[in-house]
């Protein structure tokens, strides 16, 4: 005879309620998961797995858990007690919503804690190893808050994330007198898709910042550190924001480089001295608002160190990401970050044609593309370790821009000659006498 664990009561026999998957109309709004400046979007509509039915046991209209001693094994059911209901319901499968999070937010995420030895040779600070700490999003809780977040209504959710600090052994007695122990922060960007010259002036860049030391209580400046850009300091030409334009200049991408060393601050709770958003949205710099451009010596970003001691960056690349890392003392300061709020969204303007003389006659460039403008404002928080709270909002205005050709052409034809027009005929006229009109003299020398 087979043998099967059943619940008690037959649907058949006993004319309970049917059991069948509840049908799914509703539309759900997308769900934002954030950490820090990460954000990741996911639809409920398109992932009709997690759609699911569970379920319920009621007791004379009223919901119960069915303990135990009434399941039985075999194929002969007892009868089924007075007044003891199976209903089905509408629930959301938390295995399918889990898996979900791990193919669409975990696997992009998630990283392995690292090793690094930081040591001094000839007074130049070198590192073995990359200090990247580990970082691991907490699924099932993600799927529980998940869950909850749906059946409350809510589209924005925390992401739970576990930070597994990297093995840090500083081997020089200065730097340790320093307060050089541990990662403080960590900035990071995403730059994948760049073309190969942004590519070289990011790593070129970055390469400038490895090993530099922020003493405590003085204030970092991006342009000081970085110092020329130019092809005699290794730089080549990429596309960097001119006014109303994007044209090539050696260091374009630099970019990438001063926002990668803002998040990391930023996102730790450092006092920002100075920042300034790029003039448009940049596809490199998602999310809005997390961006800081530079151009020496007009623009700089700048922060205070503010840490109980030093700080020591080194900075490392790699699969199209950039990271700044900082070494130091972390004290006991806690940083929320609430962002971006984005607002007045204005549509892209008409295109625009520009005749030149810049490039060769016959050809064409494109010097922008077209992008919407909008505003974008984060909410930072930052909590002191005596329990001080300070919140500061931080404004970024993009501008809308239009699809930007310029159309070479030659001198002639941007200034064609202009033929001088000969000067008019004045005729001359007679003055006529004091208090007579020449018509009165006239009348007279005919009579």
């Amino acid at each position: 005879m087979r043998s099967r664990s059943v619940l008690l009561g037959s649907l058949a026999l006993f004319g309970v309620t049917a059991f069948s998957p509840a049908r799914v109309v509703a539309a759900y709004a997308p769900l934002t998961f954030r950490y820090e400046h990460f954000i990741f979007t996911l639809d409920p509509d398109d992932y009709p797995a997690w759609h699911s039915t569970e379920e319920q046991w009621l007791l004379f209209g009223q919901p119960f858990q069915l303990p135990p001693s009434l399941r039985v094994d075999g194929d002969v059911l007892p009868p089924f007690p007075e007044g003891v209901v199976r209903n089905s319901q509408f629930a959301w499968d938390r295995g399918a919503i889990r898996a979900a999070l791990d193919m669409q937010i975990a696997r992009q995420f998630d990283r392995e804690s690292r090793s690094v030895a930081i040591r001094r040779e000839e007074e130049q600070v070198v590192f073995d190893g990359v200090g990247l700490p580990g970082r691991r999003v907490n699924l099932s809780e993600a799927a529980q808050l998940t869950v909850e977040a749906l059946t409350r209504g809510i589209t924005d959710i925390s992401l739970p994330v576990s930070v597994l600090q990297p093995k840090v052994d500083v081997l020089d007695a200065d730097l340790q007198d320093g307060g050089i122990l541990e990662v403080v922060a960590v900035g990071e960007s995403d730059y994948r898709g760049s073309p190969l010259a942004r590519q070289h002036n990011i790593a070129t860049g970055l390469s400038r910042f490895n090993g530099h030391i922020i003493p405590q209580g003085t204030t970092f400046s991006f342009n000081e550190v970085l110092g020329p850009v130019g092809p005699s300091t290794g730089y080549k030409q990429e596309l960097v924001i001119k006014g109303d334009k994007t044209l090539p200049d050696y260091g374009g991408g630099l970019c990438q480089v001063s926002t990668t060393a803002y998040r990391g601050v930023w996102e730790y709770g450092f006092p920002i001295q100075q920042r300034i958003n790029h003039s448009y949205s940049v596809r490199y710099y998602f999310p809005q608002g997390t961006d800081a451009t530079i151009y020496p010596p007009y623009k700089d970003m700048q922060f205070l160190n503010d840490s109980p001691g030093d700080l020591l960056i080194q900075t490392h690349y790699e699969d199209g990401r950039a990271y700044f890392i900082y070494f130091g003392t972390r004290d006991g300061r806690q940083t929320e970050l609430m962002g971006p709020y984005v607002w007045g969204q204005t549509s892209v303007p008409g295109d625009r044609v520009e005749y030149t003389t810049d490039i060769p006659p016959g050809t064409s460039r494109k010097v922008g593309e077209r992008v919407p403008g909008s505003r974008a404002g984060w909410l930072r928080i930052v909590r002191g370790e005596g329990g001080g709270e300070k919140q500061e909002m931080v404004y970024s205005l993009y501008e809308a821009r239009p699809l930007y050709t310029q159309i070479g052409v030659t001198a002639e034809e941007l200034n064609p000659p202009v033929e001088e027009e000969a000067p008019p005929v004045v005729e001359e006229k007679k003055e006529e006498p004091a208090g007579r009109p020449v018509w009165f003299q006239r009348w007279r020398r005919r009579s």
